[in-house]
């Protein structure tokens, strides 16, 4: 016989943190909670924490509040995840997480936690905030420049970091131009394994020129990741006005020619000009 879900206990929990915390102990109980829940693990909720981040980013780009609010406590919830199984197998839990962050954010913010002055700017905080990330990777056991930068984060972002761990050893090209002109060398280059090599050296050679583009996007003070998600909705928006566009015309992209999507596209772009 089904369960009278008001009379459940969790209820009864006081919402907030609290109520959050004992869903997800439910949730995991081998003998009462979802079979689902109870049979992952950190590698198989992994790729879902990866997703809601994302779709955190996506909500605030597109100024989505209402949205934000869901997205950012399923984020939260990844978290509350990985904390209850790490607590099942002895290793922490959640308040433990939450102290850790706590104890970071004091030690890296001396100038409002401790005695130093916060008459300094932005970019000497940036400095200071690095000096004291070494000071932990170093008493973490990470010599290496490079060490500790995570190798599960998405390509882009990870060579955008690699090559900012890098600069601040002086590993970096002093202006623009040097980097525009390994872009042209390395595009060269591309041209070359298509003509002449394989596949691999081909695949190769479009990693290289895609490192360097990262670069150029850190010289030029750019976030990739936030200009390839603009190219990306430009694209995905002027596809759709040639689709309007030719299913007026009782067609599809499908039936149509290149020449006739390439006139609906300058078409659109011309449009998007005169509405700027």
């Amino acid at each position: 016989m089904p369960r009278d879900r008001n009379s459940d206990p969790i209820h009864d929990v006081p919402p907030g943190m609290e109520r959050l915390l004992a869903i997800m102990r439910r949730l995991r109980d081998p003998e009462t909670g979802c079979p689902w829940d109870v049979e992952q693990t950190y590698a198989t909720i992994a790729p879902y924490t990866i997703e809601e981040a994302y779709e955190v980013a996506d909500a605030i780009e597109r100024g989505a509040m209402t949205e934000l609010r869901g997205e950012l406590g399923d984020l939260l919830l990844q978290v509350v995840f990985h904390a209850q199984m790490a607590e099942e197998e002895g290793h922490f839990n959640f308040s433990d997480v939450a102290d850790e962050v706590a104890r970071k954010m004091i030690d890296r913010h001396p100038h409002v936690f401790g005695d130093e002055s916060r008459d300094k700017s932005a970019e000497q905080q940036t400095r200071d905030w690095e000096t004291v990330k070494a000071t932990e990777r170093a008493a973490r056991g990470a010599t290496g420049v490079l060490d500790d930068v995570a190798i599960g984060l998405p390509a882009l972002l990870r060579a955008l970091k690699l090559q900012k761990r890098a600069a601040r050893v002086g590993f970096d090209w002093p202006a623009t131009d040097q980097v525009l002109a390994k872009i042209q060398e390395e595009a060269a280059e591309l041209v070359e394994a298509r003509d002449e090599l394989g596949p691999a050296e081909i695949q190769e050679e479009m990693g290289d020129l895609l490192f360097v583009m990262a670069n150029l996007s850190r010289h030029l003070g750019v976030d990739p990741e936030a200009a390839l998600r603009g190219a990306n909705a430009k694209f995905t928006r002027r596809f759709a006005s040639i689709e309007a566009a030719l299913a007026e015309r009782g067609r599809t992209p499908a039936d149509s020619t290149l020449e006739e999507m390439d006139a609906l596209w300058d078409a659109a772009k011309r449009a998007e000009k005169l509405t700027e």
